[in-house]
């Protein structure tokens, strides 16, 4: 049964991300850490990794 339901799920997230844009129409712009801005280019392809902690 838990197998079955992760199939499910990923089935479902796999279909989910295949209908986005292929292209988006403006660069993003994020705050890092320093609270700098950082444009990421539309060429090529991103890779956001968020990362929460505590201090």
């Amino acid at each position: 049964m838990k197998s079955r339901i992760m199939v499910l799920s990923l089935i479902a997230i796999f279909v989910l991300s295949a209908c986005g844009q292929k292209t988006l129409g403006e660069p993003i712009t994020l705050l890092n850490n320093k609270q700098e801005e950082v444009t990421f280019p539309l060429e090529k392809p991103t890779v956001f990794f968020f990362l929460t902690s505590y201090t």
